[in-house]
Order: C-alpha cells, then sequence, then structure tokens
C-alpha cells in the first residue's frame, strides 16, 4: 500500500481522485503530495499529519532557526535542494544528525543522507516535514539580498585590484565580456532566476533606470519591485543574459530574442529573453517556462462544467477548428498546449507553428517562427499541409492569408488549434468575415470558439470567508438572475463569499496562482444559420445564450461563490 491507497482507505482521497492522483503522476513524474495540494483535495496539515502516520516517522512541524553551522556544513546546498531535506540539529555527543525530509522514502535521498553522515561519522535520524516547511527554510536559506551584498563586494574587491586609468576609473580588460563572466555576475544573475522560480513569477523584468538597475517580478500577473542594484553593473547583467541566451552581446541598439535553460532545484527550467534598447540602456525581459506550472490540464486551467464538456466534445471531431481567443497574456497558447496533451497519441501525427515555442512537448513537431527570414505562419502552415499531419497548431491567425489556409486545412481533413485577437467568443466568428473568409466555409469549419481571461486566486491558507455587503449580494443576484436556467445555480440568502487576507505562504498578497474565467461558444445548426445569413454579434450571442453559453463574468462569479476568487478581482478583470 501507498501514500495515496492509504489516504483513500481512510477516506481523505475519494477513490476517482486517488486514481486520478496516480494516473497524473505516471504522466508528470511530479510527486502525489505536491498533486493533491495543487489540486486543494486536502490542506497541508492534514496531508503530512496523515503521512506521518503512514511512514510511521515522527512529523516535525516547527523547525528551529538555528541549526549550527557545522550541521548546516554537512549537508551541501545542493543536496538540500535535490533531495528536499535540511538539517535540523547535529547531537556531537550522540553522534546524530537530525534531518527533516519531505520525502523520506525516497531510495535516492537516503542513499545521499548515508553517504554524507558517514563521511563525518555520524548516524542520521530523520524527521518528516511539509512542504511548506522546507520551503521556508529554503527562503531563509537562499537570502537574495545578502547574496547580491556579498558578490557586489567581490566585485568591489576585484575592481580595485585591477589597473586604473588615466582619469582613475576601473579599466576591466578584455571589455564587457571579460566583466559579464566575473564569478560576482555570474553569481547574481543566478540569484536573480532563482529568486523568480521560488517566488512563482511568470516574469523578469531588468530595467535601467537613471540611478539604479530595477530588478520587478511579475507574480499572478501583478509586478513587484525586489531588488535595487547599482546602475554600473547593468551592462554586466545584460551581457551576461545575452551569453546564455547566444545573442549578440555587441549589439544594444536593436531588440534581440533568444532563450536558454538552467537547472534550479533539481529541475530544468526555460527561460525566453527578449532584450529592447531604451534611453537609458537595455531592458531585459525573461519569461519563466516551468513545465510543472505552465503545462496544465483542461480543469485545473477553470474550464468547468458545461464549458469543459463542448471543449472535450469538439476536439473529438478529426478536422475543424478550434479558435482560443484574448488579449495578450490571457493564458490562449497555456489552453491549446492542454489541448494538445490530450490530443498527443501515438496514432496521430502533430506539428506546431508557434512564435515562440514556450514548451517542449515530447512527441510533437513544433516549429518556430522566423518573420525576418520569411518564414511566417503563412509560408509555414502551406510546408506543414506537405508534412500529412492530423492536427495542426498554428500560434496565432495575423493576417487574411493564414485565416484563409487556416479555414481550408480544417476543411479538408485536418484538426486546426490556433489563437485570435478578439474581446470575446461571439466576436470570432465577424473578425474571421473581416478576414476575408467566406460566411459559408464558417459554420462547416468552425467547432469551437472560446474567449478567455485570468484571475487571481484567493490563498487557500489564509482566505477568509465574510457576508456579502448589501451591494454586493445585488450584484451577484442581477448578474446570476441573467444566467441561461440551465447553467443558474441556486442562490441562498445570505451569501458568503471570501476576501484575500494575506499569510506567509503568499507572501501577504493573499492571492496564489491564477486560474481562467472563460466563455465558450459551440457551432450548432441554428448558430450556422445565423453566420450563413445576419451574422450579428448581437444575434451570435442571442444564439449562444441559447445554446447555454455563460459569460467570462459569470463563470468568474460562479467561481467566486466556490471560493477560489473574490469578487473584487473578477471586477478589476471585467473593467479590463
Amino acid at each position: 500500500m501507498d501514500l495515496i491507497d492509504y489516504l483513500s482507505d481512510k477516506k481523505f482521497l475519494k477513490k476517482k481522485e486517488a486514481q486520478n492522483i496516480k494516473s497524473e503522476e505516471r504522466e508528470t513524474g511530479r510527486k502525489p503530495e505536491e498533486l493533491i495540494l495543487d489540486k486543494g483535495l486536502l490542506d497541508e496539515k492534514t496531508l503530512f499529519q496523515t503521512k506521518s502516520k503512514f511512514l510511521k516517522i515522527p512529523l516535525k512541524e516547527k523547525i528551529s532557526k538555528k541549526a549550527g553551522s557545522k550541521a548546516i556544513s554537512i549537508v551541501p546546498r545542493e543536496s538540500v535542494e535535490f533531495y528536499k531535506m535540511i538539517p535540523l540539529r547535529l547531537d556531537e555527543d550522540k553522534g546524530i544528525l537530525e534531518v527533516g525530509m519531505v520525502y523520506p522514502k525516497d531510495v535516492q535521498g537516503q542513499e545521499a543522507l548515508k553517504f554524507l553522515t558517514r563521511q563525518h561519522k555520524l548516524k542520521p535520524k530523520v524527521f518528516l516535514i511539509s512542504l511548506s516547511a522546507f520551503r521556508n527554510y529554503l527562503s531563509k536559506y537562499h537570502s537574495p539580498r545578502k547574496e547580491m551584498e556579498k558578490a557586489l563586494g567581490k566585485l568591489e574587491k576585484e575592481a580595485l585590484e585591477e589597473k586604473k586609468t588615466e582619469k582613475g576609473g576601473v579599466q576591466f580588460e578584455g571589455g564587457q565580456k571579460r566583466l559579464s563572466e566575473e564569478a560576482p555576475i555570474i553569481k547574481m544573475v543566478a540569484v536573480i532566476l532563482r529568486q523568480g522560480v521560488e517566488g512563482g513569477a511568470s516574469d523578469i523584468h531588468i530595467e535601467p533606470t537613471k540611478d539604479n538597475l530595477r530588478i520587478r517580478y511579475r507574480m499572478d500577473g501583478i509586478l513587484y519591485p525586489s531588488l535595487i542594484l547599482p546602475l554600473k553593473i547593468h551592462q554586466a547583467i545584460v551581457a551576461r543574459i545575452k551569453i546564455l541566451s547566444k545573442l549578440k552581446i555587441d549589439e544594444t541598439r536593436i531588440p534581440q530574442d533568444g532563450r536558454f535553460s538552467t537547472i534550479i532545484h533539481g529541475k530544468k527550467i526555460d527561460f525566453r529573453v527578449a532584450t529592447f534598447p531604451t534611453n537609458l540602456g537595455e531592458k531585459v525581459a525573461l519569461r519563466i517556462l516551468d513545465p510543472e506550472k505552465g503545462l496544465k490540464s483542461l480543469d485545473e486551467l477553470g474550464l468547468t462544467g458545461r464549458n469543459l464538456e463542448v471543449v472535450k466534445e469538439s476536439i473529438k471531431n478529426p478536422y475543424g477548428m478550434v479558435l482560443s481567443t484574448g488579449p495578450t497574456g490571457s493564458g490562449k497558447t497555456t489552453t491549446l498546449y492542454a489541448i494538445l496533451r490530450i490530443l498527443n497519441k501515438g496514432k496521430v501525427n502533430i506539428v506546431t507553428l508557434e512564435d515562440p515555442v514556450e514548451y517542449f512537448i515530447e512527441g510533437i513537431n513544433q516549429s518556430q517562427v522566423k518573420p525576418d527570414i520569411g518564414y511566417s505562419f503563412a509560408t509555414g502552415l502551406r510546408q506543414i499541409l506537405r508534412q500529412d499531419p492530423d492536427i495542426i497548431m498554428v500560434g496565432e491567425v495575423r493576417d487574411e492569408e493564414t485565416a484563409s489556409l487556416a479555414v481550408h486545412a480544417g476543411l479538408t481533413g485536418h484538426l486546426v488549434l490556433s489563437t485570435l485577437h478578439t474581446i470575446s467568443a461571439t466576436g470570432v466568428i465577424p473578425r474571421l468575415i473581416d478576414m476575408g473568409v467566406e460566411n459559408f466555409l464558417i459554420p462547416s469549419t468552425l467547432n469551437v470558439a472560446l474567449s478567455q481571461r485570468l484571475v487571481r486566486v484567493l490563498c487557500k491558507n489564509c482566505k477568509k470567508k465574510v457576508k456579502a455587503s448589501q451591494k454586493e449580494t445585488k450584484y451577484i443576484l442581477d448578474k446570476i438572475g441573467k444566467m441561461p436556467g440551465n447553467q443558474r445555480p441556486k442562490i441562498e440568502e445570505p451569501i458568503y463569499i471570501y476576501k484575500p487576507k494575506g499569510c506567509s505562504k503568499c507572501k501577504n498578497k493573499g492571492y496564489k496562482g491564477r486560474i481562467g474565467v472563460f466563455e465558450v461558444l459551440e457551432m450548432t445548426r441554428e448558430m450556422a444559420r445565423i453566420v450563413s445569413s445576419d451574422p450579428t454579434e448581437n444575434k451570435l450571442f442571442d444564439e449562444a445564450r441559447n445554446q447555454g453559453m455563460i459569460t467570462m463574468e459569470e463563470d468568474g462569479l460562479l467561481k467566486v461563490l466556490k471560493g477560489v476568487t473574490s469578487l473584487e478581482e473578477i471586477m478589476r478583470v471585467v473593467e479590463e
């Protein structure tokens, strides 16, 4: 019996939930504890207390901040990160090293611990620790500011040893490339990257200002300032990132794009890099591409009920088009990746055209377009059709030529996935017509159109339940009252909703993670009649409502009533 079976046996998990966790563990390689917590099936305290009973290993809930320098020196940082184990206390009289492990039954971790303690003639005493306890320890273990100060101090010391220029400045031999390869600069860039990954950021912005170098991280869609560094190291930091990304170091006049990978905490993380020249110097934006966070299932993305059913049914068709719409940064490509993972079976040939390729998926032929050399979505799509594809993903339908090719590919036996920039799902049809697609072709081609936005998820550990105010109650009842009858939930007054509070686990923000709100339009016989005769957006919307379509705002309100997000967050996104 493993932990999942034990949790199921003790009624902490339903049988179907246990089966899904095991299946996802096999597919993704992620630990079941992480999957259970991500899905909110159990709170962390209950999970690890139950795991402690199952393993018969005591749970260490409170971890002392002072383990002792000797204890810390026995377990190298690399082992701490890779095996998720931390030194708790060294008892030299008894020759025992107390160690906390998130996964004490991990065979490799056990072997590594035995090897480390044997070298110092010690015996290990293992305790179970929770994931949050480990992460809290790690965040203190790596203090970005202290590491930066230390690296800056080392850089200053090395700079003083260099030859002085005639003007009294510091001469770095070999130019900027040499400085960018100095150990302190390498260390600084590593700290910037690691802090972004550990903090759950989606993007890192390195921006020169008039007086200093500002490092900002985008978390849950909002930018937060984090580090302020001396302006004099700006060029060295940028050069180091360019070296990693194989970009031209001496080209500072035009934007450049690249990518690189690195290992952080035992995981391979990809970084997509974009440089941009400004009056104050080059700005660098890095997109963090963590497969564990970026590649999700449809229900994890926020598709539920009718929306999920319609999308799943639409992708069973061997041909036609599935279009995901929304503004930049609304998660359109992530939704298409989730669909591709469902369709990625050994019997089909899947080919993609992307700009750029964000996540590499095993078994799919992915290609990045390069418009500067004439390799656009349109030219790539022509070539793809010669590759005998079953399923095609086109990063974006941007122009008439791409729209025409995509529609004809959908008509001739291919399933085409793509994105489009429209405000709503019903706006897809008028947009295709504007791009030169004939009305009569759309019903035969378009299977489903979905529009989406991203909202922040309330922190599960600190969200507080409150009674909705009179104004909030009126707003909720008015909006829910307009929903199609078969989708309208029963609401009893008083209405209770959840508000953000803030705790150490969400860095006092009250939110942790993001989820999608959706509206899904399905092509039906009546919808096809309207498209062929008079496809105004109002008529399309009325028919979509007859189908049972709910708007993104209504989908968001359902998530508010379930305690997933806050009313303020839905209203913020709706206003945008």
